[in-house]
C-alpha cells in the first residue's frame, strides 16, 4: 500500500486494525524485556544509589516528549503545505500524549532532582525550556478545544506548533549554550556514549518499549478521531435535514 493511499480514512483505519494489536504484542513485550533490564539487572549507581533508576523512566519521557512535538510539526507542515486530509489528524491526536509525557518527565525529573540537587525545582534552562514546552502543548489542546470547526483548528494548531518547534533545539543545547545543572549529552555522541553498557542497555530497551506505547497510543488515538469527525459529520447531515 503507497502511502498516498493512506490519505483516505477508510484505508487507514483498515490498517490501523490490522497494526495495532500487533504494536500493542510488541509494547508489552518491549517492557517486560526494559523493565526486566532496569529493575533487576542494571546497578545502582555509586554515588546516587537505587535513585539512578528513576533515569530509565525520566529520560524516555523526556526523549518522548520532544519526539511527538517533532511529529506535531512534520504534521502541521502537512496541513499547512501538502494539505493533506489526514495530517491535522495526527497532529491534534499527538498532543495530548504529548503533554502527558512532558508532565512525567517533569515530575519525574523533580523526583530525581530532590536528592540530588536539595531541590525539587530550579529554573535551570533546560528544565524553563521543557516547562514552556509543556505550556505550549496545553496551548495546542486548548485551540483545538476553542475552535468547532476542524479545517480551521487544524490550520490555527499548525501554525502554533511550527512556532513551538523553536523551542526544540533549545531544548536540546541548552545544556550546551549555558550553565545548567544537567549533564551534556550522554547517549547520543560523536564519539559513541558515555554511559557504561550496564546502565545503557536497559535505558535503550526501556526508550523503545516508550516509543512503542506513543506509537501505539498515537494510532489509536488517530483512529478514534477519524471516527469521531465521521459521528460529526452524520449529525451535522441529520441536523441539516430536520431543518429542511
Amino acid at each position: 500500500m503507497a502511502l498516498i493511499n493512506l490519505a483516505n480514512p477508510t484505508r487507514f483505519l483498515t490498517l490501523a486494525e490490522r497494526v495495532l494489536p500487533w504494536l500493542i504484542a510488541a509494547t508489552v513485550f518491549a517492557f517486560a524485556v526494559g523493565l526486566t533490564q532496569a529493575l533487576f539487572l542494571a546497578p545502582d549507581d555509586y554515588q546516587q544509589g537505587a535513585t539512578v533508576k528513576i533515569m530509565f523512566i525520566h529520560v524516555p519521557f523526556a526523549w518522548l516528549a520532544m519526539m511527538c512535538w517533532g511529529v506535531m510539526t512534520i504534521a502541521s507542515l502537512g496541513t499547512l503545505i501538502w494539505r493533506h486530509p489526514l495530517a491535522d489528524v495526527a497532529a491534534k491526536a499527538a498532543a495530548p500524549i504529548g503533554a502527558a509525557f512532558t508532565f512525567l518527565c517533569l515530575f519525574t525529573g523533580s523526583l530525581w532532582g530532590r536528592p540530588m540537587w536539595g531541590t525539587y525545582w530550579v529554573w535551570d534552562a533546560r528544565l524553563t525550556s521543557v516547562l514552556v514546552m509543556f505550556i505550549m502543548y496545553l496551548g495546542v489542546i486548548a485551540l483545538w478545544r476553542t475552535v468547532d470547526e476542524p479545517a480551521s483548528a487544524g490550520r490555527a494548531a499548525a501554525i502554533l506548533t511550527l512556532v513551538g518547534a523553536l523551542n526544540l533545539p533549545i531544548i536540546k543545547f541548552s545544556v550546551d549554550w549555558w550553565n545548567t545543572l544537567h549533564q551534556p549529552a550522554s547517549v547520543l555522541r560523536l564519539d559513541g556514549p558515555a554511559i557504561h553498557p550496564a546502565i545503557l542497555v536497559p535505558l535503550l530497551s526501556m526508550a523503545i518499549a516508550f516509543t512503542l506505547l506513543f506509537f501505539t497510543l498515537h494510532l489509536a488515538a488517530m483512529r478514534n478521531e477519524i471516527l469521531r469527525r465521521r459521528v460529526r459529520s452524520l449529525l451535522m447531515l441529520q441536523a441539516q435535514r430536520a431543518s429542511a
